[in-house]
């Protein structure tokens, strides 16, 4: 069985709250952490295994660079592709140097970013 979870990590709650909604009209099962650190406990406190996180950088509490850092340090949840979306104009070099493949610049292209979710989320 496929998995449609997708775990969006974004303190801003319109932006959070728009995203699950586009992504459950899509078919997924979309979770919702406002900085690293809820996704992080998310993660850590159930079998929460999402098939990708949507993760922005900049947040208050635990940031995306921190919580990827964290991420990849625990082989169990390393091997969660993440896409990074970001605001900064250096969100690519970020990505790169965070072993993140994917980002997107917001304000979001939503046909793109699905294109990229489908691809690690084979939907049935």
């Amino acid at each position: 069985m496929p998995n449609h979870t997708v775990l969006v990590v974004d303190d801003d709650e319109d932006i959070r709250e728009s995203l699950m909604d586009f992504l459950e009209d899509n078919g997924y099962q979309p979770v919702g952490a406002r900085s690293g650190h809820e996704a992080l406990e998310k993660l850590r406190a159930s079998d929460l295994r999402p098939c990708i996180i949507i993760l922005d950088l900049m947040m208050p509490v635990m940031d995306g660079r921190a919580f990827r850092e964290e991420q990849l340090r625990n082989p169990a949840l390393a091997a969660i592709p993440v896409i990074i979306i970001s605001a900064l104009r250096d969100s690519a070099e970020t990505a790169e140097n965070l072993k993140v493949p994917s980002h997107l610049p917001k304000p979001l292209n939503l046909p793109a970013l699905l294109k990229v979710v489908r691809e690690h989320c084979a939907l049935a």
